[in-house]
């Protein structure tokens, strides 16, 4: 028998004996070349190093190859910083900025009378070499007396006026170069920001490059603001002294060249002793900066320059500024080839002037106790004509369009397109929904009173601005804020609204005008009405270019005939019992919201009635917190005393969906009282909008037809040639 433990041990001994591993091998030649190449790296390095020790530096040189080392890092990395800031101001030069501005327009309000012009023909404009050569001194003394010799930046002028300002203990003089301003004037706006100032110096530096000296002098001359409604050196001289900018005298000259600095201030139709102060300081300047001598001025000095009487009523500046941007615009889409045109607008001068006071009788009253400086103000009618802007203060003294151009936080005043998003999706204003704590995305947001009410129903959530709920609607209701930027932008709000799940409080930046837009869709039950500044444009042959009545701007349906009527149930609430109790009208239903946003930053109020849609907004331009104003104070104020003067004399129109209240007789001409102030004036009495219609159409009409001659009209009379 054979032995099965013998039998096992033989196969044992027959089986193959297993070659090493492929990757084994692999592993193996990886570790043996990277142990080489450290190696020979070694020996490189070595050899490297003790080449270089031929050259090391000892004592002073050293210092030096230190500091040349350290300075080529740090430009290295300056450079890149640099770049990073040079961008965003590359983006302003895109497109033909020379072409944009050949534009000259004379501008019409809604009646047709004239209120200001904007824009000058290069072809018009008058050639450096052609104007006085003591006008041209007189700028440079004042403005930049190093303007031939830098490169756009004078940082030894900046210098010299840091110098004088602390000697003199105030702002005397500016280092801003007229470059600078020529980049500002062109590019940019007057919003007091570091980014800004950082594109001002970079465009200034491309100017220099692009441009010569010259061109940048004659641009900056053609396009400074110098009061009166009036912009450019040449439209300044026939304005305030009824002569050409070639036929001044050094008198009148000194004067032109003081208006760049404060032209408000210094405006010699509205303050002539100030602008002959200044006048003054200008000749000083001729001659500290050795362009004259003291004896070449002093006839100047005993005889100072002579003003053309004017009207002191001011333009509407803002207002202008926008609608020459619109019409600008217009001419540019439709690729027209006229340059030299007549707009009619749909300027209100009476609504223009009343929101102007208004703005300026809060601020000057109340101003420094809520530590506010700024405001803007937007009017439209409904159905989507302008009827006036108000974009800060004093335009003399800054022409930055904050109505238009200045993208401020919403705050509590965004709520409504959030509500209106959710109605669309079927909710109703009696639907009940919690007030209690709600976390979005790690985001915990507080009501103002940091406390809640539990269950409450929409319409009072809206009245009593409650944070939490628009954030229900919004998270549980329309998961995520896409539908709500879609709405706004379909009521026709072009500033750029976040998608950020807090925007849903309005975090988001939004323009004065964008705002009033915004709720002219609610006034109008729904529509989204054309805004829009003209209803005319004439080119300087007397061709119509285009011509559209206020009454012919249809606007499209963005929002239910259900979900308006309940939108304007529930923002009626708010001036009747809600936070803007300030902004109730004694003639008629007022429907409207407040916002603040945090720290007190920015304070609204943005409301309509049946006839008019208003947008008032108060901050400071630095972004500085107010002493807790909020939107229910000073911007409802200043909207209730522009809307009551507004709706005096006129028919007075419901909200749709909302009755008008029980008035009785006369209440409606009654002038409400805000604060301490005088009497509010009246508006006087104006047409209504058909018979404003039929009149323009008359008057149109007589333009159209053709003149009759003499001896037509002897024929007519006599029946004999």
């Amino acid at each position: 028998m054979e032995n099965p433990f013998r039998t096992g041990a033989s196969e044992s001994k027959k089986q193959p004996v297993k070659k090493p591993s492929v990757l084994l091998e692999i592993d193996a030649w990886i570790d043996s070349t990277l142990y080489e190449s450290r190696f020979a790296y070694g020996e490189f390095w070595e050899e490297v190093v003790i080449f270089f020790r031929r050259f090391r530096a000892r004592g002073l040189p050293r210092a030096f190859a230190e500091f040349f080392s350290e300075g080529l890092t740090l430009g290295a990395g300056g450079l890149v910083v640099m770049l990073a800031l040079a961008l965003p101001a590359a983006d302003e030069i895109a497109g033909n900025w020379r072409s944009q501005g050949d534009f000259a327009v004379t501008f019409l309000d809604r009646y047709g009378n004239e209120i200001g012009k904007r824009g000058i023909l290069h072809s018009d404009a008058v050639p450096v070499t052609e104007l006085p050569d003591h006008f041209v001194k007189a700028v440079l003394a004042t403005e930049d007396r190093r303007f031939f010799e830098h490169y756009g930046l004078d940082f030894f002028g900046l210098a010299r006026a840091m110098t004088e300002n602390v000697r003199a203990n105030s702002v005397v003089q500016g280092g801003s170069t007229i470059s600078q301003q020529l980049a500002k004037n062109l590019f940019l706006s007057n919003e007091r920001t570091l980014e800004r100032k950082i594109k001002e110096a970079f465009l200034s530096l491309w100017l220099e490059v692009n441009l010569t000296k010259e061109e940048i002098l004659k641009l900056y001359l053609d396009r400074a603001y110098m009061g009166g409604g009036t912009f450019g050196a040449a439209a300044a001289a026939e304005f305030y002294f009824g002569r050409s900018i070639r036929d001044v005298t050094l008198a009148e000259s000194a004067m032109l060249a003081g208006l760049f600095k404060a032209p408000a201030k210094y405006a010699p139709h509205i303050n002539l002793p100030a602008a002959r102060a200044r006048a003054n300081e200008v000749l000083t300047n001729l001659v500290q900066g050795d362009f004259m001598t003291e004896g070449q001025v002093a006839g100047a000095r005993m005889h100072p320059a002579d003003v053309v009487l004017r009207d002191t009523v001011e333009s509407p500046d803002y207002f202008l500024d926008w609608a020459f941007d619109e019409v600008k615009n217009y001419i540019l889409d439709n690729r027209l080839p006229y340059r030299s045109l007549v707009v009619r607008t749909t300027l209100d001068q009476d609504l223009q002037r009343a929101s102007e006071e208004a703005v300026q009788f809060f601020l000057r009253q109340n101003g420094e106790e809520y530590n506010v400086s700024e405001s803007a103000v937007v009017l439209i009618e409904t159905g989507g004509a302008v009827r006036a802007i108000v974009g800060g203060r004093d335009y003399g003294l800054s022409q930055f369009n904050r109505a238009t151009h200045a993208e401020r936080q919403a705050g509590s005043s965004f709520k409504p397109y959030v509500y209106a998003a959710a109605l669309e999706t079927g909710l109703t204003p009696e639907d009940v929904i919690s007030d209690t704590p709600v976390t979005w995305r790690g985001w915990s947001p507080q009501n103002y009173n940091r406390r809640f009410a539990g269950r409450i129903n929409l319409a009072t959530a809206l009245a009593r601005s409650i944070n939490t709920v628009p954030v229900r609607l919004a998270k549980d209701h329309l998961e995520g804020t896409e539908p709500i930027v879609e709405l706004t932008q379909a009521m026709g709000i072009t500033s750029p609204i976040v998608r950020h799940h807090t925007m849903v409080l309005g975090t988001s930046g939004m323009t004065v005008l964008d705002q009033a837009t915004g709720y002219l869709t609610f006034a109008s039950g729904g529509f989204a009405d054309q805004r829009h500044a003209f209803t005319r444009i004439v080119n300087g042959r007397g061709e119509v270019l285009f011509e559209q009545r206020d009454t012919d701007f249809k606007g499209t349906r963005v929002l239910s005939e259900e979900t308006a009527i309940s939108m304007n149930q529930m923002l009626a609430n708010v001036p009747a019992w809600g936070t803007g109790r300030r902004a109730a009208l004694k003639m008629t239903t007022a429907a409207g919201k407040t916002g603040t946003t945090q720290s007190y930053r920015d304070a609204w109020f943005v409301g309509y009635t049946g006839n008019y849609t208003a947008a008032v907004w108060y901050g400071n331009d630095n972004y500085q917190p107010t002493n807790r104003l909020t939107g229910g104070r000073l911007p409802a104020m200043t909207w209730q005393r522009i809307m009551e003067y507004a709706h005096n004399g006129i028919e007075l129109r419901p909200i749709p969906g909302v009755p008008q209240p029980d008035i009785p007789e006369g209440a409606a001409d009654a002038v409400a009282e805000n604060g301490d102030g005088p009497a509010r004036r009246e508006r006087p009495r104006t047409l209504s909008s058909a018979m404003t219609d039929f009149i323009q159409k008359l008057a149109d009409d007589f333009e159209r037809a053709p003149q009759v001659g003499t001896d037509s009209l002897t024929v007519a009379s006599t029946g004999k040639r």
